[in-house]
This record gives structure tokens, sequence and C-alpha cells, in this order.
């Protein structure tokens, strides 16, 4: 069994449009926070993994509750392919920040 931390990354494209559109966008985006995702950047969400198998588990937990339309990718990386991604503009989020490799932080 694979136990090397990675992050998966969520990144969709919904429309917003209709209220029902608006509804499925706000329904999904609750359901990845409750998965433990935090907003990296609009429309980007990430979170820790302990394995690959954790991973697919989530994915398929994931596919429970997209919407009907609209755009979703899930990518992993590893903690390292991670760690490399470069910041050309802005800073990271205060949630991303606190987040670190943890999986659970208690304020």
């Amino acid at each position: 069994m694979d136990y090397k931390i990675m992050r998966m990354l969520c990144m969709f494209d919904l429309p917003v449009e209709t209220e029902e559109e608006r509804r499925a966008y706000r329904i999904f985006r609750k359901n990845l926070m409750q998965e433990g995702f935090v907003m990296m950047q609009y429309s980007v969400y990430v979170r820790v993994c302990p394995s690959r198998e954790y991973a697919n588990r989530l994915e398929n937990r994931i596919k429970k509750f997209i919407p009907r339309e609209g755009n979703v990718r899930l990518l992993c990386v590893t903690e390292k392919q991670y760690s490399d991604m470069k910041l050309l503009v802005g800073s990271p989020s205060i949630a991303e920040t606190v987040l670190g490799t943890e999986r659970l932080i208690i304020l």
C-alpha cells in the first residue's frame, strides 16, 4: 500500500447563469469544503491526501456530487511536485498557509 502524501487539486468551471446553476455551484463548493478542500484561488481547490488509495476513494465521493453541467477536473501531484509550484504574482491564501501538509487543523 502506498502511503506517500499527495495533493489533490480540484479545478472547475461551472455555469452560474440561472438560479438552478448557481444553486448547483454553491452545493458543489460546499461539498468540496466538507471533504476538506481549501480554496487555492477562484475555482481551484486543494487538499492533502495521505495515499493514492485515499485519493481514489475521495474521487469516487466527489463524483457523487458533481453538477450535471460544467467542467470539473481532478489532478493528484506528489508533495514534492506541489512544493515546486511557482507563485508568480500574489501570495498563498491564508487557508493554504495554515493547512500545510496537515489533514486536521483545530483553530
